[in-house]
């Protein structure tokens, strides 16, 4: 086996099918969309080519505000439930005296493996203005606050984003479980023994040392948030008006309402050029010399 791992042919041919079906799958379409941005083109003929003309025009494009407000807001809510509460729930999942705790990983996942659509029409019904579960719930407690969650401007966008928050919340829940139970037991059982309370050894310990796992965390929950898109899509049609778009939602619309594939390519270059400056950034901020135990 050392024999083959210090063979770079070998290494070669074990890796050319996975970089073939890579390229294929990802790397082409990329390269085909960004040089079909410069075109003016209907998705059909050969297309015009235009140049930047197509960048120009997105940035004056007034939903490009309205996305970008979106993604950020969408992003903020997954990045608040989804890790926020999902360490909270990781750490206590991992705490072995805790009693039921396979029932509570499997409750927390359950809802990953289902439908988005499904997801979806579920809390349609519950953000209902009317016989809504949302609505019904401030009534029994005596707050006179009624909501059209899903048609209100002002918060519509956060409805969405906690359906997203909600469904994908056990996803990033085993990342943060397995980054926890990686983690030595020993190193809290000692800092217990010092007088330091458990959650004041986490706090010191376990989370300082998980910063790989938040880091590829941070980057799955802002990244799915800037492309947020078919919550919008199945709950309110991007509406009302254009109020929840996305910069996916924009391609959706230019590509296959009105036909501008070209402008529709342009905004996807944009999208993967802002995913990539967001993954950047947090590879930065997390930038640090690795941990051996």
């Amino acid at each position: 086996m050392r024999h083959y791992f210090g063979n770079k042919w070998a290494i070669a041919a074990f890796a050319l099918p996975a970089l073939l079906l890579y390229s294929l799958v990802v790397s082409y379409p990329v390269v085909q969309s960004l040089y079909r941005s410069f075109f003016e083109w209907d998705g059909i003929g050969a297309g015009t080519f235009n140049g930047l003309s197509n960048y120009a025009e997105l940035f004056r494009d007034p939903l490009l505000a309205t996305s970008l407000r979106n993604g950020g807001i969408f992003a903020l809510v997954l990045v608040v439930f989804q890790i926020g509460l999902g360490t909270i729930l990781a750490l206590v999942c991992a705490d072995i005296k805790i009693k039921g705790r396979k029932v509570l990983k499997v409750g927390y996942f359950i809802p990953v493996v289902l439908s988005v659509t499904v997801v979806c029409q579920l809390w349609i019904a519950i953000y209902d203005p009317t016989n809504g579960l949302v609505n019904r719930l401030f009534e029994l407690v005596g707050i006179p606050y009624r909501q059209n969650w899903l048609t209100s401007p002002a918060v519509s966008i956060i409805a969405i984003a906690f359906v997203n928050a909600w469904q994908f919340m056990g996803y990033q829940f085993s990342l943060l479980y397995a980054g926890i139970k990686s983690i030595p037991e020993q190193y809290v059982e000692a800092a217990i023994i010092d007088g330091c309370t458990k959650w004041g050894a986490h706090r010191r310990i376990t989370i300082p040392l998980m910063a790989e796992t938040f880091k590829f965390c941070l980057i799955v929950a802002i990244t799915g948030g800037i492309g947020a898109f078919v919550q919008m899509l199945i709950m309110t049609s991007g509406g009302p008006g254009t109020t929840n778009f996305t910069l996916t939602y924009m391609i959706y619309r230019y590509a296959f309402s009105e036909f501008e594939y070209g402008y529709a390519c342009a905004v996807s270059v944009f999208l993967v050029a802002i995913s990539l400056l967001a993954t950047v950034i947090i590879n930065r901020l997390f930038r640090q010399e690795r941990m051996t135990y």
